[in-house]
């Protein structure tokens, strides 16, 4: 009878836990979004330093009583260009919506929002990118809903465009104004 090595039953099993893994990441409730330590908690600090020419994002405006989206974008992004149409809709219809320029320069952020409109009632700008780090963000653009206090309700990663927007953002916008 052939003596069974182990070098020849690794293989088998290397392969068996790579389906596994395959198979949980497959089955998972979202496996297009990406999980955000922020949901349930307050949002954190906005940059210190304003945009020039726009108005400054405070803290205050963060916790204002009201639903507010606080979307990270910068003038080089093209999904950010994608989506600043439906931003100012939203502006539009009210919606209060703090923007925090990441990785950007002022000479640029304030010719993109000049040429192309402002949709945000503040502007934080933070050219290293520091900001974006305590929120956790990714890459631009990312948008966050945030309750009346503050309070980090759903993260969207990815421009505001497309099915995406509809199938995923739009509830969770919906459902936190209570609609």
């Amino acid at each position: 009878m052939a003596k069974l090595r182990p070098m020849m039953i690794l293989p088998p099993l290397i392969f068996v836990g790579f389906v596994a893994l395959a198979a949980v990441g497959m089955y998972r409730d979202d496996p297009e979004g990406l999980p955000s330590t922020m949901v349930g908690r307050t949002a954190p600090g906005i940059p210190q330093e304003a945009l020039d020419g726009f108005p400054q994002a405070t803290p205050e405006m963060l916790a204002s009583g009201e639903v507010t989206l606080v979307n990270f974008w910068a003038s080089w992004c093209p999904p950010c260009r994608a989506e600043h149409p439906k931003l100012l809709e939203m502006q539009a219809d009210g919606l209060p919506i703090v923007g925090i320029n990441i990785r950007d320069t002022q000479a640029n952020a304030s010719k993109y929002l000049r040429d192309d409109e402002n949709p945000f009632i503040g502007v934080g700008f933070d050219p290293r990118g520091r900001t974006s780090i305590d929120w956790g963000v990714t890459a631009p653009p990312e948008t966050f809903i945030l309750d009346g206090e503050g309070t980090v309700l759903f993260r969207f990663a990815g421009p505001l465009v497309g099915s995406d927007y509809e199938q995923r953002f739009l509830p969770a916008l919906r459902e936190a104004m209570g609609e």
